[in-house]
């Protein structure tokens, strides 16, 4: 039998702070007493939160001032600099990352080459290499390194730090943080790379001021981050927002998908090039058709080429329909095309809402990402932020 699940006294303090350091962050300058009120928290629990984030230089006093109780007290602001975090994004084309100080301002950022199928350590040595570059960056010096965040395509345990399948890399089960530990010592953050890119949208980008909202990354595969009532929605086994496995038609029921999902299959940007070859294979050298990617294809639909604007047109259909459904099944204020999908935005936004307009009893509002691949890096802000205790490192250059 399951009882009725309760919450600790440390996890209710967690919340907490959580909740006042965002509200900090978003409203800068804010007085003790406001957050207080807008919180619905007391001013004594308010006042010893600000305390702990002032000691940790999260938060700084900003200048103006507020009665309360009988004394003048600073008024709060979010300590943006006070930190930098390391962000890597391994869901796209090629490996990413980036030095971001907490405020989401990009110090460095560092773009390895047209990711290739590797074994498992190859893989990670890879992943080691990049960050090594990271921490060699001269933008470093004399800066504290509040933790590294790392975003992995596939299902990922964000609290193990455990990857339980990642088609891309071959990774099942595979302990990335424990591994990553063993040669950084710093906190590290695993999770899935659409997760955090949500959390990104979420702080820093197109979902601001938003508490529901669902962004869809379509690159290699296809994904979806979920926030609910302002927070992440992982699912019984993690694996919420695994929408490459939506299956968009009754043609697809019945048949295996072991490695892409029904929906990757016939609209990922990796199902877009293959389907380009297929339709060039008498028109081009075998060699130009080896180097065709997506966006070769939306290149092309753009010029009037009406083999690409047939390829389109059709992954518009799929991706309509698993709009339809999430925006069905999960009512959000927006929804985000992120990631390799928001760089042809234009393609996608207004084809997709016609063919979904009159199914809905709401159409969703559909945007664009402003963040591209940097939301990845600017939701491992937020996870490290909230994540990891007192830890951090004055990374000084040798």
């Amino acid at each position: 039998m399951k009882y009725p699940l309760t919450i600790s006294g440390s996890a209710m303090r967690d919340i907490n702070r959580s909740a006042v350091l965002e509200l900090i962050r978003r409203e800068s300058p804010i007085s003790r007493t406001a957050i207080s009120e807008k919180l619905d928290i007391s001013l004594a629990t308010v006042m010893r939160i600000v305390d702990e984030l002032m000691e940790t230089d999260f938060v700084r006093p900003q200048g103006s001032t507020e009665w309360s109780g009988g004394r003048r007290r600073s008024l709060l602001e979010f300590n943006a600099d006070g930190y930098v975090v390391l962000g890597i994004d391994m869901g796209g084309p090629k490996l990413y990352g980036a030095i971001s100080d907490l405020g989401g301002h990009v110090l460095e950022e560092v773009n390895l080459g047209r990711q290739k199928s590797v074994g498992d350590n190859e893989t990670f040595e890879r992943l080691v290499s990049l960050i090594e570059q990271l921490m060699a960056s001269p933008k470093l010096k004399q800066r504290r390194v509040r933790g590294i965040g790392v975003g992995v395509p596939g299902v990922t345990l964000h609290k193990e730090g455990v990857v339980k399948w990642a088609y891309a890399y071959t990774w099942r089960d595979f302990p990335l943080k424990e591994k990553l530990s063993q040669r950084f010592d710093l906190p590290i953050i695993v999770d899935n790379d659409v997760n955090l890119s949500a959390l990104g949208e979420l702080w820093f980008g197109a979902g601001q001021n938003t508490q529901n909202m669902i962004l869809i990354t379509n690159d290699i595969g296809i994904g979806a981050g979920i926030i609910v009532d302002g927070a992440l929605y992982r699912g019984a086994s993690e694996a919420s927002g695994e929408i490459g496995n939506m299956i968009p038609d009754t043609s697809f029921l019945g048949k295996d998908y072991k490695n892409f999902g029904a929906l990757e299959t016939v609209a990922s940007g990796t199902a877009l090039a293959e389907i380009a070859c297929r339709s060039l294979k008498d028109k081009l050298p075998k060699s130009e058709l080896d180097k065709l990617l997506a966006e070769d294809v939306f290149t092309a639909a753009r010029q009037g080429k009406k083999w690409a604007q047939n390829i389109i047109a059709k992954v518009v259909d799929y991706m309509a329909v698993a709009i339809a459904n999430l925006s069905t099944a999960f009512d959000p204020e927006i929804i985000i095309l992120g990631s390799g999908i928001s760089y042809s935005a234009d393609l996608f936004i207004d084809p997709v809402l016609q063919r979904i307009n009159g199914s809905l009893p709401i159409l969703p509002k559909l945007v664009a990402s402003t963040l591209g691949r940097r939301a990845t890096v600017m939701g491992a802000i937020t996870n490290v932020i909230h994540n990891t205790s007192n830890f951090y490192v004055v990374h000084k250059l040798s």
